[in-house]
């Protein structure tokens, strides 16, 4: 089956992967433009568990301040380059996990490893990487982070946060 550029455009745009992997994804789900985006997300997936043990030494540290001046959050997050530090998508996947690390109070860890073994909290409420995404709950923040590193091809890790609210 011809797989039209118009398709693979449009694959490319809407999953952030190379030309050649949707185009070998379209060709594979035989046209199917939700059978090659699974396809791909898969692969990222896989992507990104093979990088997950490779040191990520460069980041971004940012801020994010609350319309009213009473909420605030900073967060570390650590790639392997300067020059994926740099990119659009991950200064907003940076900013997004500020976001949500101001938007809920009762963020307490960054990952389940980090909880005390003796902890009754629920993972989805105090574990970052566990909760649902702010602004599309279908997602946890780990899967935002995944998609990135299939999208940069980097190792990401979120390393540290911190949330100040007046008063508190």
């Amino acid at each position: 089956m011809a797989i039209s550029a118009a398709d693979v455009k449009e694959l490319r745009e809407r999953s952030g992967a190379g030309m050649l992997e949707c185009k070998k994804a379209l060709e594979e789900a035989k046209g199917d433009m939700a059978a090659a985006m699974k396809a791909l997300e898969k692969k990222g997936h896989e992507m990104a568990a093979k990088r997950g043990e490779r040191e990520t030494a460069e980041g971004l540290v940012t801020s994010y301040i609350h319309h009213n001046h009473r909420v605030g959050a900073l967060v570390e997050v650590n790639c392997e380059s300067d020059f994926v530090a740099r990119t659009d998508d991950f200064k907003s996947l940076v900013a997004a996990i500020a976001l949500q690390v101001a938007g809920r109070s009762d963020t307490l860890y960054v990952s389940k490893d980090e909880m005390p073994k003796d902890s009754k909290d629920d993972p989805k409420a105090v574990v970052l990487m566990e909760q649902p995404y702010l602004k599309d709950e279908s997602k946890t923040i780990a899967e935002l982070v995944r998609d990135a590193i299939a999208k940069t091809g980097e190792n990401i890790r979120v390393r540290r946060f911190a949330r100040f609210e007046l008063g508190r």
